[in-house]
């Protein structure tokens, strides 16, 4: 297992970017690939590299350092260290599942603790990894229960967030994931529908799928997918396909390749 996370640094600010990189290189655990001075700079520069950790700031210019989390969620994100200096989005940073805040001007001591606490959890997810990996490969074998009973410790389920972040201008709009009713798309953004307005959200279906527990969300269609909780009622047509009644009031078709999902709630 690795010992040394690959790390970037993405600030608008030079003199930033530069201090940081001088510190991170006394810290062993950490090698760092790659600057980056802007989010689009940084997306391009994460699909190249793949970077296990980003040193992420969250104030600047055009797209916010909370745009590139949206943007990157998926099972694969890399993990992030906020550097500011705003201590006003510690909460926000948090929520995104974020693995530490650092205040500028960074002091060494809290910047070797963050790095700690980031290879921590990656040697955590390396292990349910290898966990899974071990389990997969066993699955179509006749003994696989027994393998699962010989691994000593339960495989954790994933922490799905509770909140979705939705950036309107300026602002981010925290919706309780509880609160949505369905998602559709409309070109290049999602319309986020709750039961007292509908919010918009610049990502893909499938990167917001990705970010949404399954055993919540049913996607109905390759441009929706709803909430099951809200889901009151259901009719067939004689092609085959569903027509759902949400509890706002709302219908949706589910296509016919996704019929089977719906079925599968109605026996169930």
């Amino acid at each position: 297992m690795s010992e040394v996370l690959r790390s970037i640094v993405v600030d608008d600010e030079a003199l930033a970017r530069r201090g940081l990189a001088l510190r991170l290189e006394k810290v062993p655990q950490v090698e760092l690939v790659a600057e980056c001075g802007n989010v689009p700079e940084a997306l391009d520069t994460i699909a190249e590299v793949s970077p296990d950790l980003i040193f992420l700031d969250i104030q600047m210019p055009e797209m916010s350092g909370f745009d590139l989390v949206c943007a990157l969620q998926s099972d694969t994100m890399p993990m992030i260290i906020f550097v500011t200096a705003y201590d006003e989005y510690a909460i926000e940073a948090f929520r995104v599942h974020a693995v530490d805040y650092l205040l500028k001007p960074i002091d060494e001591d809290r910047l070797r603790q963050s790095v700690a606490r980031a290879l921590e959890r990656f040697q955590a997810r390396a292990h349910r990894q290898g966990k899974q990996q071990l389990l997969d490969a066993m699955s179509g074998m006749a003994n696989a229960r027994p393998v699962r009973e010989m691994i000593d410790e339960p495989f954790p389920e994933r922490e799905w967030p509770d909140r979705l972040i939705i950036k309107d201008g300026n602002e981010f709009q925290f919706i309780k994931i509880n609160d949505i009713q369905w998602i559709d798309a409309a070109g290049d953004y999602m319309c986020v529908h709750t039961r007292d307005a509908t919010h918009i959200m610049r990502t893909t279906m499938k990167q917001l799928e990705r970010s949404l527990d399954p055993t919540v969300f049913l996607r109905v269609h390759r441009s929706s997918m709803v909430n099951r909780d809200y889901i009151a009622g259901a009719r067939t047509h004689q092609n085959g396909e569903y027509q759902l009644t949400l509890a706002g009031g709302a219908s949706l078709k589910v296509s016919r390749s996704y019929r089977n999902r719906i079925r599968e709630l109605i026996e169930n």
